[in-house]
C-alpha cells in the first residue's frame, strides 16, 4: 500500500487538511480553479464555487488557455488575473465543494473558527493513468484511457 502524505508542512494546532484522492477530473482545469480560490477566506471560496456552479461567475484561465472564449466583465471581477479568457468548470467545483466542505468540517472538529479560516494550500496533482482498451469488430481495438487526480486543501486560521 502507498504511504499518502501532504506536500506541505504547516503549524497543526492551527490548521485544518483536506485531501481528494483519485478524483475523475481535469488536472487543468482543477489547477485553474485553485489557482483562484487561493488565499481567499474558506466562506468566499464556497460562494464562488457556487455562483460558478449557477453560472454567475466564469474562473479565468491563465495557464492551459488556448481556444478558449472571452467572458465579458471577467477581468472586472478578478483584477489580479487580467485575462478575460475563462469558462464555467462545473464538473471540477462540484467536487471542490464537496472538499470545502470536508475541510471547514475538519476544522471545526479541530476547534478553530470557521469564519477566520483562509485558504492558504491549493493543489492539484497527477492521479493514476488508466489504459483500458475496448474490443471492436475484425481484431481492431478502441483506447478507454482516463487520467485521475489528486487535490489537496490546506486552511490556516488567521
Amino acid at each position: 500500500m502507498p504511504i499518502w502524505r501532504y506536500s506541505v508542512m504547516v503549524d497543526e494546532s492551527r490548521s485544518a487538511k483536506a485531501v481528494l484522492r483519485d478524483a475523475p477530473i481535469s488536472r487543468k482545469e482543477a489547477y485553474e480553479v485553485l489557482k483562484v480560490i487561493k488565499g481567499m477566506k474558506l466562506s468566499e471560496a464556497k460562494k464562488l464555487i457556487n455562483d460558478v456552479l449557477n453560472f454567475k461567475t466564469p474562473i479565468p484561465y491563465t495557464r492551459y488557455k488556448l481556444s478558449i472564449a472571452h467572458k465579458k466583465g471577467l477581468s472586472q471581477v478578478f483584477p489580479k488575473f487580467k485575462s478575460p479568457i475563462g469558462r464555467y468548470p462545473v464538473k471540477v467545483c462540484k467536487y471542490l465543494l464537496r472538499l470545502l466542505e470536508n475541510v471547514e468540517n475538519n476544522a471545526v472538529n479541530k476547534g478553530l473558527n470557521p469564519e477566520s479560516l483562509v485558504i492558504t494550500h491549493a493543489v492539484a496533482h497527477r492521479g493514476p493513468y488508466l489504459k483500458r482498451w475496448m474490443p471492436r469488430a475484425f481484431g481492431r481495438a478502441t483506447p478507454k484511457f482516463r487520467s485521475l487526480t489528486h487535490v489537496e486543501i490546506v486552511v490556516s486560521e488567521v
